[in-house]
């Protein structure tokens, strides 16, 4: 399959473009600096040097799968929503490319009261940081649940997210995955191999879904 990566030398999209090429897909790096992806994901890597902003329909019709791994840092956090916006739009009643979004695990619920993990993110000591982050993929993800006439899909890590090693895969939908031990942790090898089999045998269609390492 040609699957084009968003954002393929951040902490997710490294690992996701690592994973497709070893599982043999046609993958192509999204990026502002291919000297940086020639560093990070060897001289071999398939460039396509653009601001993702810029990007137009003609840059991504070629793929049967764009991944958008897009990261930026807490004070421009909206932007989230605007390139889920902007590729939303490029790709309005198309079928192809399949679009999938790595969102963050503060729009997952929680808790008895299935409240938003977002919410015990906002009393982290030092969250006022970053909870911009978390607060804006929730709206991204509310903007993309009334989005039906484009081919996407939605997949959050658990409440750690950080990188590592591939482990096994714990699937789950809307809630926080809570392991046996209370740990919430997702490493970027899980994230990608989970990103890789929904790429290879679809099994969520406009919706969003999360995973955890077991």
């Amino acid at each position: 399959m040609k699957i084009g990566i968003i954002g393929a030398t951040g902490k997710a999209g490294s690992d996701i473009y690592k994973e497709a090429i070893t599982r043999g897909h046609e993958v192509t790096a999204i990026v502002r600096e291919e000297i940086k992806a020639k560093s990070l994901l060897g001289d071999k890597v398939t460039v396509l040097e653009k601001d993702a902003f810029d990007l137009t329909r003609e840059d991504l019709n070629s793929f049967d799968v764009i991944v958008n791994a897009f990261a930026t840092e807490p004070s421009k956090a909206y932007r989230h929503v605007d390139l889920a916006a902007k590729l939303v739009a490029l790709f309005r009643e198309a079928k192809s490319p399949r679009i999938i979004f790595i969102l963050g695990a503060g729009s997952l619920k929680t808790g008895e009261d299935k409240h938003l993990f977002v919410e015990d993110i906002k009393v982290m000591p030092g969250s006022e940081a970053w909870v911009s982050i978390p607060e804006n993929q929730l709206k991204e993800l509310l903007f993309l649940k009334e989005v039906d006439n484009v081919n996407w899909v939605g997949i959050s890590p658990s409440a750690i997210f950080e990188p590592g090693e591939k482990k096994d895969v714990v699937l789950g939908q809307d809630e926080l995955l809570i392991a046996p031990d209370g740990s919430s942790h997702t490493t970027t090898g899980t994230m990608a191999l989970a990103v890789l089999d929904e790429i290879e045998n679809p099994k969520h269609h406009q919706e969003r879904f999360t995973v955890r390492d077991k």
